[in-house]
Order: C-alpha cells, then structure tokens, then sequence
C-alpha cells in the first residue's frame, strides 16, 4: 500500500468515526459558531464600526486552533486502546497514519471555520471574492498543519491523557487570548503588544483578516507560514519514528 493510499485509509477512519456521533459533531460545529455571535454581536467596542467583521478570521482561526491541539488526544487515545499496534502490523508506512491524522484533525478545523464564516455571511459581513477565499483557506490549512504537528510531538513526548490535557488546556486559550483575535495591536498593553506580536496565532490571524478585508497578503507571511508547519511536521515524523520502533 502506497504512502498516500494509506494516509487517506486513515483519513477516512477518522472521518467516519468522527461523524458516525452526531452530537459531538453537532458540538463541534455549533460552538465556535456560538462565540462569533454571543461575542461579535455584544461586545461592546469603539475601534471598528464592524465588529463581527474584525472577530471572524480570529475566531475561524481560533477554531482550527482548538481543533489542532486536539490531534494528541487521537493518538493518545489509540495508543492506550491498542489500535496503534495494530494499524503498525500493516504493510502501510507508519508515517501514512500520522499523516493521516494530522491532515483530518485540520480539515476538521477548517469544516468549523467554513461554518463560522456562513454565519457571519449571514450576519451581513463583506466577502470580496474567491481568491481572497482561497487564500485564506490556505492560510488556515498551513496554520492547521503546524499546530496539528505540534500537538502530536507533545503527545508522543508525555505519552499520557490526562498530562496532555494539562498541557493542551495551559497553552489553548493563552494563546488566543494572547493574539489580535479580539483587538487590534493599538488597543492593547504595551506587555500584551509585545507578546502578540510574536505569537504565531496573530500572524495568521492578522493574515486571514487582511484577505477577508479584500487586501493583500505579503508572499513572505506564506512562505513563513509554510515553511514552519514543514519544519514541525518534519520535526514531529523524526519524533513519531522514535516513538514507535
């Protein structure tokens, strides 16, 4: 069985697991959805006369995000159920299942973001194009790839739940609280300025919002992007290999 062959086997499980519970889908879906409306539509804020436009690339990425740091928890979980050893007994390459994984957990992220994004279609926001689209789906995928390979390096090295949960729970919100998600660089501190601008989740939110403003994007932002989601997922597969000898 070729690499991409059996890379989209394990995609597909994944897939069909994760909509085979309608609830957690349900779940899944509507709540991201949730925190555009409740906080775009009530927040009070003085710095845009559009506020649910400014929140939605922040909170599309903030979905992919949530969505990524999730990865670990998969391979933990068929790790302690013995499916790891399993998939391993098959003439597959191994990596086919971390990559497998790693593309679901961020297709999954980004079928959250697609729905944020009607809805705030819905709620009247300016689209300004198909390309401006695309490229923002780019963005979300390249973001997704990083953090889904982050979170699978952090499990393999804690190689448990519940430390994992600790972990993913310690650096999930910080992060996007931490961004441009809610408020533009000016209207923060000069400390939470300074952190923003080097967290990653700011770059792509910052990436994202320009695109869906109907702007244009600086090849080096992708580049930059692409670049470290390849350095991590390589990082992670040296990881991976290690891990399962």
């Amino acid at each position: 069985m070729s690499l991409m062959g059996s890379m989209w086997y394990y995609f597909e499980r994944d897939l069909v697991k994760w909509t085979r519970w309608k609830v957690t889908v349900f779940a899944h879906l509507v709540t991201p959805a949730a925190w555009l409306i409740f906080v775009g539509l009530t927040l009070p804020v003085t710095f845009t006369d559009n506020y649910l436009e400014y929140l939605t690339p922040g909170i599309m990425v903030m979905s992919v995000l949530f969505a990524s740091l999730q990865s670990g928890s998969l391979v933990i979980f068929d790790k302690v159920l013995g499916f790891l050893n399993k998939f391993f007994a098959m003439p597959a390459p191994r990596e086919s299942y971390l990559f497998g994984k790693i593309l679901f957990i961020t297709f999954r992220g980004m079928v959250q973001a697609t729905v944020i994004f009607c809805v705030a279609v819905l709620f009247g926001i300016t689209v300004y194009g198909v390309t401006s689209i695309l490229l923002t789906y780019l963005v979300l995928f390249l973001f997704g790839t990083l953090f889904a390979s982050i979170a699978t390096t952090i499990a393999l090295a804690v190689d448990d739940h519940d430390g994992y949960a600790a972990i993913n729970a310690m650096i999930s919100m910080p992060l996007f609280f931490t961004s441009t998600a809610l408020m533009p660089y000016d209207k923060m501190p000069g400390w939470l300025r300074t952190v923003a601008s080097v967290n990653p989740v700011s770059h792509a939110i910052d990436s994202a919002r320009v695109l869906l403003s109907g702007g244009d994007i600086a090849l080096g932002e992708i580049v930059m992007l692409a670049s470290g989601a390849a350095i991590v997922l390589a990082i992670c597969t040296y990881v991976f290999r290690r891990a399962t000898l």
